[in-house]
């Protein structure tokens, strides 16, 4: 895929501009922009071009949930089925499983966290429901003073998605997750640095520009190997239940970058001056993937 009609794909000198595009109905979320978007994440992943990414959204809002104007289920979900975890569990999941059950944020989410490149939200407006939970993945998160972000999903009767339970404990804590979940209170900018959510806010025509540079600085002058390792290896080895997990991961990891980039990294550290790192995030050593599912 190639051409999305829901979202942007810009790339400006390694980084990607992804922009969710729907903005006179404030990007609300549809089963085409499920796909579009974990297209997207899966393709910059590969995409030796692009070596960070910032989201956003196009108009006054991020994106305001799940577009509830369709016909039948509103999520986009077969009611015909009776479906189990033992469903769930059974990778590659059923085609019929696939399309009617499975939680589209959800597939946005494990792109996001599969993906090689860091990512860096600016949210811009409203983010609810969808729209709050498919930030959780993403690495840094600025907003605007405009953002309002809600874990609603109290309020229509349903439970949360996009791994959204196990991201928002990770980032705000047990205890805060629980109490956002439940609440489903719409929180301002400021209540959402407050809880730990947005790293910092910004006023609205400052944020784009102040998260893309923030995004440059993560990746200037960095190998895209280390870069891509060292967010897979945080992500996964966080949520291990013993450190020798990591240790395992960590050590096939300075074993192979030390063969190449870090071999130029030396030099010019020894040397004094700037590195000229040639690894390519799509050319993983071969250690890598190290876990799956």
């Amino acid at each position: 895929m190639t051409d999305y009609n829901t979202i942007r794909y810009e790339i400006d000198d390694g980084l990607l501009r992804l922009t969710l595009n729907r903005p006179d109905q404030m990007n609300s979320f549809t089963v085409e922009m499920a796909g579009e978007l974990e297209d997207a994440y899966n393709r910059a992943s590969s995409d030796d071009a692009v070596r960070v990414i910032v989201v956003t959204g196009e108009g006054k809002a991020f994106c305001a949930g799940m577009d509830l104007s369709g016909e039948g289920n509103a999520f986009g979900l077969d009611e015909s089925l009776t479906p189990t975890m033992e469903d769930m569990g059974s990778w590659p999941l059923r085609p019929e499983i696939e399309s009617g059950v499975r939680d589209t944020g959800g597939q946005i989410a494990l792109a996001m966290y599969d993906c090689l490149k860091p990512i860096v939200g600016a949210i811009n407006g409203a983010a609810v429901g969808i729209g709050a939970t498919m930030t959780l993945p993403m690495d840094i998160r600025l907003a605007s003073t405009k953002a309002r972000l809600g874990f609603v999903f109290g309020r229509i009767g349903i439970t949360p998605e996009a791994c959204s339970t196990w991201f928002l404990p990770r980032i705000v804590g047990l205890e805060k997750a629980l109490e956002l979940f439940y609440r489903a209170d719409i929180l301002s900018a400021e209540e959402a640095l407050e809880v730990g959510l947005v790293r910092s806010v910004l006023q609205p025509e400052d944020l784009v520009e102040e998260a893309c540079t923030l995004a440059r600085s993560l990746v200037k002058d960095r190998s895209p190997v280390g870069i891509a390792l060292m967010r897979q290896m945080t992500l996964q080895n966080s949520a291990q239940p013993h450190p020798r997990a990591a240790h395992e991961v960590e050590s096939l990891g300075v074993f192979y970058t030390s063969q190449e980039d870090g071999k130029e990294g030396v030099a010019a550290f020894l040397e004094k001056r700037a590195a000229n790192f040639t690894g390519k995030a799509s050319k993983m050593p071969p250690f890598y993937p190290w876990q799956k599912g």
